[in-house]
């Protein structure tokens, strides 16, 4: 499988063996194959991956938690003809191998025939294997983790008078290798890596408090943003929300910020995905090839883009990445598609089983979120999303927000206690302008978005 920890896609190198730990993988896959074959499975599948990391939390200047953590788990999946059956385990001996290919070979034989169970077709595997620059371990200690968090939580709680408490502050490092193998001779290693930083405050005394936090998100310790800075940020985040008011029913037009914008992006995804489309449960069902957004609007996956968070060569059945188009000037082009949703729906897969790899929506202004207000003049700017009330089958939207009221190009206020509600077809449809400033630290990327109007129930 080719997926780390969080959902963070990997690092594709060469098929073959880099270090004695990867030698020691393959030894693992071998004997899995084999088993697998010996018990007669036409074709069979096996993921692998080990990994570690740390994870420190400083609140109020004491360290509140410390975690190390080192996993590791091998999931095989086998096919008699048509029928498939799938089990894992956490311990490598030879012996619990065969236990677990035992299991996964006891299932098929239970199972039903489904013509579309199989291995990816060979013509569709990688071939070549790029180094994505997505590995690099960070060799820091539990005291020097201390430390930076220690700086970050600080920064927050002496930005301002008004921050009265904290949720803490907290560094993680995570860094791991996947190994992918199949029986069609595949067999495609992955290695990544995560540092993160991440700090929550509060603001204000009792009724009137509130909260806020910001993070930061890397694949090189180096590239993450320094520590004082994201505690800085915390604390600028949550005093804007003070003194926030309650807003009037109506229809205006709404900013999404880019660390809620991607969660429209999601929904898409969720709605072209395989297995939405064969259940015929989705609003988005026999729409490609027909305008769904506005004609300035691309949505594209970058899959070999250096470092990113969603980057990977190949998804987790071995086919070949590419780039994706998936909306071209407002019309869908593409499904998200494995092996398995393909061949159900007469199509090819399109590199997709385990999700999308960097799901990019293309700027079409040059500018960011300030910008964007001036030129709204009116209207609601959304920076949290509260619960969730999306149905992709109908395309109903209704969910819980806190956010900033806008006039004359200006932000006048907080607003809190408020949904903003709509169908996904209308929003969509309503993309008005897609601003510059992506955020670029998660596997969707997306600038502040614009939509032309929604809903808001208030009071």
């Amino acid at each position: 499988m080719q997926r780390f920890n969080d959902g963070i896609m990997m690092s594709a190198w060469n098929p073959q063996p880099q270090s004695e730990l990867e030698q020691k993988l393959m030894e693992v896959a071998d004997v899995a194959l084999d088993e697998a074959k010996r018990q007669g499975a036409g074709m069979s599948e096996l993921s692998i991956d080990q990994g570690q990391g740390m994870s420190v939390t400083v609140r109020q200047g004491e360290v509140e938690t410390v975690e190390y953590n080192r996993d590791k788990n091998l999931g095989v999946t086998v096919y008699f003809g048509h029928k498939s059956g799938s089990a894992s385990t956490t311990d490598f001996s030879p012996d619990a191998i065969k236990s677990s290919v035992n299991s996964a070979c006891n299932i098929a034989k239970f199972t039903e025939q489904d013509e579309f169970n199989g291995l990816a077709d060979i013509e569709l595997l990688a071939t070549e294997f790029p180094d994505l620059d997505l590995s690099h371990p960070w060799a820091i200690n539990m005291h020097q983790a201390i430390e930076i968090a220690t700086l970050c939580e600080d920064a927050a709680l002496t930005g301002d008078s008004r921050i009265s408490n904290t949720e803490g502050a907290t560094l993680s490092s995570h860094d791991g290798v996947d190994l992918y193998v199949n029986s069609n001779g595949f067999k495609g290693f992955a290695r990544g890596s995560r540092h993160s930083a991440s700090c929550s405050v509060i603001a204000g005394q009792g009724d009137e408090m509130q909260r806020d936090y910001w993070y930061d998100s890397k694949r090189y310790s180096g590239d993450l943003m320094p520590a004082d800075e994201i505690g800085r940020e915390a604390a600028r985040r949550t005093i804007r929300r003070l003194d926030a008011r309650k807003i009037k029913t109506g229809e205006h037009p709404v900013i999404f910020e880019p660390v809620v914008a991607a969660s429209l992006l999601s929904h898409l995804i969720s709605a072209i995905s395989g297995s939405s489309l064969y259940r015929k449960a989705s609003f988005l069902l026999d729409k490609r090839g027909q305008q769904i957004f506005p004609q300035t609007v691309q949505i594209y996956e970058q899959p070999l883009l250096s470092k990113a968070a969603g980057s990977a060569v190949f998804d987790s059945e071995g086919v070949a990445t590419s780039e994706n188009k998936i909306v071209r000037d407002g019309v869908l082009e593409s499904y998200v598609l494995n092996c398995y949703a393909a061949r159900k729906l007469g199509l090819k897969t399109t590199g997709n089983a385990g999700g999308v790899h960097n799901l990019t929506i293309e700027s079409t202004v040059d500018d960011g979120l300030e910008k964007m207000i001036k030129d709204m003049g009116k209207g609601l700017v959304i920076s949290e999303l509260i619960g969730f009330g999306v149905n992709t089958v109908t395309g109903d939207y209704s969910r819980g927000a806190f956010g900033f009221w806008v006039e004359n190009g200006e932000i006048q206020h907080p607003i809190q206690e408020f949904t903003i509600a709509g169908n996904l077809k209308e929003i969509f449809n309503g993309f008005v302008a897609v601003g510059s400033d992506v955020d670029e630290r998660g596997n969707i990327r997306a600038g502040s978005i614009l939509i032309e109007k929604m809903t808001v129930a208030g009071e």
